[in-house]
């Protein structure tokens, strides 16, 4: 059995597409995880920055923090507040739901992100190496190969953005009615965890 686990970890590279970049191990979740700013009113945050969980933060009266982590939780600070953002109580995030990807759709205010789409009612992909970009889930993606996107629905044409959580690259696409599947371009080498942001219909 080990065997064939070490063999499936040489073959596949796990594709997270989500709202920030991971590519370190799940070891250094045990004590801290880097939290994604999803929403910052009044704050000298900016969203889709990150900070780290255990940071201790000061928020004044009326100021609002909204972060994302690594497990797909959110958490909330309202001002006035001053401690570190995620509570040590809490416990640190689950390894075993570490980097599950999580889609959002940017919406047109400039302090949010936008919504972060269930997970529930998935379909069936007609091969199991495409990347369903309308749900979030952790994706597989075979080593030396570029992901191929792909949509349920495929009447209408249909923009969408890839980019990287630090900026470094952007992909622009644009969906003919009737493409259901779209390769993206070798923008970025996937190796361990790679995360992601995809805005759809922006």
């Amino acid at each position: 059995m080990n065997s064939i686990n070490e063999f499936l970890s040489r073959l596949l590279l796990p594709l997270s597409i989500a709202l920030f970049l991971y590519l370190g191990g799940l070891q250094s979740l045990v004590l801290s995880a880097p939290m994604v700013i999803m929403e910052a009113r009044g704050t000298n945050f900016k969203v889709g920055g990150s900070v780290d969980s255990a940071q201790n933060i000061t928020l004044k009266e009326g100021e609002r923090l909204v972060v994302i982590g690594p497990d797909g939780k959110t958490i909330t600070r309202r001002g006035p507040f001053n401690g570190p953002l995620m509570d040590v109580t809490a416990g640190p995030p689950d390894p075993k739901q570490a980097l599950s990807v999580l889609i959002a759709s940017r919406d047109a205010r400039t302090s949010s992100i936008g919504v972060v789409r269930s997970g529930a009612g998935s379909v069936k992909l007609p091969s199991p190496w495409l990347v369903d970009v309308t749900r979030p889930g952790q994706r597989c993606l075979q080593e030396g190969e570029t992901p191929v996107m792909w949509r349920p629905e495929s009447d209408q044409a249909l923009p969408f953005v890839i980019f990287a959580a630090d900026r470094s690259w952007r992909a622009d696409f644009q969906w003919k009615a009737g493409e259901a599947q779209m390769r993206m371009p070798p923008l970025s080498r996937f190796q361990g965890m790679t995360t992601m942001l995809v805005n759809i219909d922006q």
